[in-house]
C-alpha cells in the first residue's frame, strides 16, 4: 500500500485498518517513510483524531516495533506507574519501595528531565554509583530476586515512538490526544507491566492545563489498556503548584527519604500513598482501597519501605552511605532563604514558573544532552491557601553562582500571587478513571 493513501484517508476523516496502521509504523521504523510524509500523517491525526481501536492498534504497533519484555516468566504479576510529568514530582522514589516492600514486584523504566519537568533518573543519579543502564537480563534478574527495579529504558524499546516523538516536537503535533496516549502506553506495554497506574497531571505546571483535557487523556489510556489486555487506572492530580517542597534532584531525593522514614511534607506523602493504594489493589495485594491504604501506611511505619529503598539503591550500585546520611548528597554553593514581603493569603504558586526557574539554575535540561547539576534547586515552603505574615519564610534558592541565584529569587517571588481574602487550598486529586 502507498503511504500517501493512508495520509489521504486520515485527512478525509476515515478510519484506518489495523493492517494499514501496522504497515505505516513498520515502514516508518525502518526508514521507508520520509519525515515529510510522517509529518503529514501526524497532522492529519491531530486534526481528525482516531477511534479507540485505531489508537490501540497504533500503540501495539509501536510497542512491537522493537524489543519487548515478557515479565511473566520471572514474576506472576508486575505493576508499574507512569506520571505525565510535573514539578517536584518525585513520587516514584517513594511509591516503588512502598509497593515492592509488600511483595508486589515493581519494574520501572524511567526517563530523564527535559524542559521544566524533572526526570526520575536524574534524581537517582544524585546518589554516587547508582546505575541507570541495566541490561534486559539484569532487569529481569533483579525483578525476580529483589522485586524492584528503577532504571533507564532497556534495549530498543518502542523505537517507532522515539522517532515519531522527535518528529512531533518540531511539527506542531505534540498536543494530539491519540499520539500522546499511544506514546505513553506503547512504552509501558513494551516494558512488560500487566497492571498500570497512570498519574495524569493537570494545571499550569502540566501538559494538560484543563481538567477536561486531562480526563480525556486518562480515559483514552485506560481504554487502550483494556483493549490491549492490560489493567489500568488513571488518577487526575493537581499540578498548579509544585508537589511537596523540594524541586531539584538531590533535594527531591532527601524529601523522598524523609517521607519513607515517616516524615516529609503532607501533600507529597498523601499523593504517594494514594498512588501506592491503587497499585496494591490492581496487583491483587489488597481487596479494596481501604485495606490497601492501611497496608501502604504500615510499610512506612514498620520501616519496610525504607529498607526496600536501601536495597534498591544498593543492588543497583549506589553508595547507601549517601542515603543513610543525606547530608552527604550534593549541596549547592549558595543557599538563601527568601522571606515574604507582605502578609496575606497565597492565591497561586505557579508550578511551571518554579520548574522553569529550576532549569535555569541547572537542575534540568533546556535541550537533550545538557548536563544536570544535582545540587541546585528550590524549596517551596508554602502552599496555596496558607496565611502568612510579612517576614515569614517563603522559599529557598539553592544555586551554583550569585547571578543565577538573584535571577531565581525574582522569578520565584513573582510566581507567588497574593490575596487579601482567604483562599481555598488546592485539592490533590480531581478524580479517578477506571
Amino acid at each position: 500500500m502507498r503511504i500517501v493513501d493512508l495520509i489521504v484517508k486520515k485527512r478525509d476523516k476515515q478510519e484506518l485498518t489495523t493492517e494499514e496502521i501496522n504497515a505505516f509504523v513498520e515502514a516508518y521504523t525502518i526508514g521507508e517513510v520520509p519525515d515529510y510524509q510522517a509529518s503529514a500523517w501526524a497532522m492529519a491525526v491531530l486534526l481528525n483524531g482516531m477511534t479507540s481501536r485505531e489508537t490501540t492498534d497504533l500503540t501495539l504497533a509501536m510497542a512491537n516495533s522493537g524489543d519487548t519484555l515478557d515479565l511473566s516468566g520471572v514474576v506472576e504479576i508486575a505493576v508499574d506507574k507512569h506520571s505525565t510529568g510535573g514539578v517536584g514530582d518525585k513520587t516514584t522514589l517513594a511509591v516503588e519501595p512502598i509497593v515492592a516492600s509488600t511483595g508486589l514486584p515493581v519494574g520501572k523504566m524511567s526517563g530523564r528531565g527535559l524542559g521544566f519537568s524533572g526526570g526520575t533518573l536524574d534524581k537517582m543519579e544524585s546518589i554516587p554509583g547508582y546505575r541507570t543502564d541495566l541490561t534486559e537480563e539484569e532487569f529481569l534478574a533483579q525483578l525476580k530476586e529483589v522485586g524492584v527495579v528503577l532504571t533507564g529504558q532497556t534495549g530498543e524499546l518502542a523505537p517507532a515512538d522515539g522517532k515519531l516523538y522527535g518528529l512531533r516536537d518540531v511539527t506542531g503535533t505534540v498536543p494530539s490526544m491519540p499520539l500522546i496516549a499511544s506514546s505513553i502506553m506503547s512504552k509501558k506495554i513494551a516494558a512488560g507491566a500487566q497492571r498500570i497506574v497512570l498519574d495524569v497531571k493537570v494545571g499550569v505546571g502540566a501538559f494538560m492545563e484543563t481538567q477536561e483535557e486531562a480526563r480525556e487523556l486518562a480515559e483514552i489510556m485506560v481504554e487502550i489498556g483494556r483493549l490491549a489486555g492490560r489493567q489500568a487506572v488513571a488518577l487526575i492530580s493537581d499540578m498548579n503548584q509544585p508537589l511537596g517542597i523540594a524541586v531539584g534532584n538531590a533535594l527531591e531525593v532527601v524529601e523522598a527519604i524523609e517521607t519513607l522514614q515517616g516524615g516529609g511534607p503532607y501533600d507529597f506523602r498523601e499523593h504517594s500513598l494514594e498512588v501506592a493504594t491503587h497499585l496494591l489493589v490492581l496487583g491483587g495485594k489488597a481487596e479494596n482501597e481501604e485495606a490497601a491504604r492501611q497496608m501502604a501506611e504500615e510499610t512506612i511505619s514498620s520501616g519496610a519501605a525504607w529498607e526496600k529503598f536501601r536495597q534498591l539503591v544498593e543492588v543497583q550500585g549506589g553508595d547507601v552511605s549517601y542515603i543513610d546520611d543525606p547530608s552527604k548528597l550534593p549541596k549547592a554553593k549558595l543557599i538563601e532563604t527568601v522571606k515574604a514581603e507582605r502578609g496575606g493569603y497565597l492565591a497561586e504558586i505557579n508550578a511551571r514558573e518554579v520548574g522553569e526557574t529550576a532549569v535555569t539554575l541547572g537542575a534540568g535540561r533546556q535541550k537533550k544532552g545538557d548536563p544536570v547539576n544535582h545540587a541546585v534547586g528550590i524549596m517551596i515552603h508554602r502552599n496555596v491557601g496558607d496565611q502568612l505574615a510579612a517576614g515569614d519564610d517563603l522559599f529557598e534558592i539553592h544555586a551554583g553562582d550569585e547571578k543565577t541565584l538573584q535571577e531565581a529569587k525574582q522569578r520565584v517571588m513573582a510566581a507567588h500571587v497574593w490575596s487579601d481574602e482567604a483562599v481555598e487550598p488546592l485539592p490533590l486529586f480531581y478524580g479517578v478513571v477506571k
